[in-house]
């Protein structure tokens, strides 16, 4: 049973590192002649000027911090419980936008390297922020821990 968790804990925490370091590098330095728009939008609808550039430089840095903590089974528990936290957050920011009916503008890079802005609703990534949540959670409780010593 504990190999299976053992094994279980890496799947998730592979999972939830790759994740976390491909949101923290679209955070933190977007593709050439695209920006991230969803922390100038959350500056923007709730007055606080923090949101970027602070608060983007922020957020990607917690994320590659949850990531790397995730990856070394010793500290794996404590970067799940701060991976909830901080989706937690995200999660409350998003359902803001949500309740104000505001759509996020997205930078799409089509044919020919053109890129076009447009307007997305922020379900879909309500959802992807849901789903780190749940396998946030799901390595707190599989991750095995320390052994126990048989007496």
């Amino acid at each position: 049973m504990r190999e299976a968790r053992t094994l279980g804990s890496w799947v998730i925490a592979l999972f939830l590192a790759s994740m976390l370091v491909w949101v923290a590098v679209d955070t933190l330095a977007p593709a050439v002649g695209t920006k991230n728009h969803l922390f100038p939008l959350f500056a923007e609808t709730s007055g606080i000027a923090y949101f970027e550039p602070t608060g983007r430089l922020a957020f990607g840095a917690l994320e590659v911090m949850i990531a790397l903590l995730v990856l070394i089974p010793l500290t794996r528990r404590f970067g799940a419980i701060l991976s909830v936290l901080l989706m937690t957050a995200l999660a409350a920011l998003i359902i803001q936008l949500m309740m104000l009916q505001i759509q996020i503008p997205v930078d799409v890079v089509g044919e020919g390297g053109a890129i076009t802005t447009t307007q997305s609703d922020p379900g879909a990534l309500f959802y992807l922020v849901i789903g780190l949540l749940v396998a946030s959670l799901a390595l707190i409780f599989i991750h095995p821990g320390k052994d126990e010593e048989v007496r």
